[in-house]
C-alpha cells in the first residue's frame, strides 16, 4: 500500500517546476488533474509572512467566509443556555449544552469541528482552555465564535467560515475546497483567503508582510504561487 501510495505522489510531481512561480490559474489547472485519489482531496493555501507570532502585536489571526464553502460537513457545538441554546439548535448547530457539555470535553470527548459560546458561558468554557486551544478551538470573540448571535455563528461555520491563525515558524495554512470543485470557485476561495490575511496584517510586522503563498492537495505537489495572480503584489 505505501509503495502504491509512493508511485501515486511521485507522478503528481510529473512535470512539476519546484521553483517556477505558477499563476492561481495554472496552479490550480495542475492540481486538480493530479488530484487522483480515492477520495475528495482538499486543495490547501499556505502563506509565509514576515512576522513573529512569539511578539503580541504580531499575532495574524482571523475568520474568513469562503465565497464557495469549504466543501467539508463541519460539526459545530454551542455552548449556550435557554433561548440561545434554542437558536442554536434551530440554526443547525449539532452539539448544544452548557454545564454537561463542559463535562463531556472534560472527559475528553470532542465530537465537534468548531466551537461558539455566548459571552455569558465564557467563564465555564475558560475551564476547557488546555483542551480546546492546543486544537485552536477555543471559542473567540476576534473570530466570532463568542457571540450573541449564535444561529448567524453557527450558519456562517457551517456555509464556510474558516478560522485562521498564524504558526510559529510565521505560516498559515487553510483549506479553501475540495479538488472536485470547479476550478473558479477554488481560485474565488483562494483570493478571499489571501485578502482577509493582508487585511489582518498586525501594527508589528515590518517590511516585507506576505513572503511566499503556495497552494497543495492533500496528496499532490505543492506550487508556488505568483503573488500578483491573486491580487496581492
Amino acid at each position: 500500500m505505501a509503495i502504491k501510495i509512493a508511485k501515486r505522489v511521485a507522478k503528481s510531481r510529473e512535470g512539476v517546476d519546484r521553483n517556477k512561480a505558477y499563476s492561481l490559474d495554472e496552479a490550480v489547472k495542475l492540481l486538480k488533474e493530479r488530484a487522483t485519489a480515492k477520495f475528495d482531496e482538499t486543495i490547501e493555501v499556505a502563506m509565509n509572512l514576515g512576522v513573529d507570532p512569539r511578539h503580541a502585536d504580531q499575532m495574524v489571526r482571523g475568520v474568513v467566509n469562503l465565497p464557495n464553502g469549504t466543501g467539508r460537513s463541519v460539526r459545530v457545538a454551542v455552548f449556550a443556555r435557554n433561548e440561545k441554546a434554542e437558536e442554536a439548535k434551530a440554526a443547525g448547530a449539532d452539539i448544544v449544552g452548557a454545564e454537561d457539555l463542559v463535562a463531556t470535553v472534560q472527559g475528553g470527548t470532542i465530537d465537534f469541528d468548531r466551537c461558539i459560546a455566548t459571552p455569558d458561558m465564557m467563564p465555564l468554557v475558560g475551564r476547557l482552555g488546555k483542551v480546546l486551544g492546543p486544537r485552536g478551538m477555543m471559542p473567540n470573540p476576534k473570530v466570532g465564535t463568542v457571540t450573541t448571535d449564535v444561529a448567524g455563528a453557527v450558519k456562517a461555520s457551517k456555509g464556510g467560515a474558516v478560522e485562521f491563525r498564524v504558526e510559529k515558524a510565521g505560516i498559515i495554512h487553510g483549506g479553501v475546497g475540495k479538488a472536485s470543485f470547479d476550478a473558479k470557485a477554488i481560485e474565488e476561495n483562494v483570493r478571499a483567503f489571501a485578502d482577509a490575511v493582508i487585511k489582518a496584517k498586525p501594527s508589528g510586522a515590518k517590511g516585507n508582510y506576505l513572503k511566499k503563498v503556495s497552494l497543495s492537495s492533500t496528496m499532490g505537489p505543492g506550487l508556488k504561487l505568483d503573488l500578483s495572480s491573486i491580487g496581492t503584489a
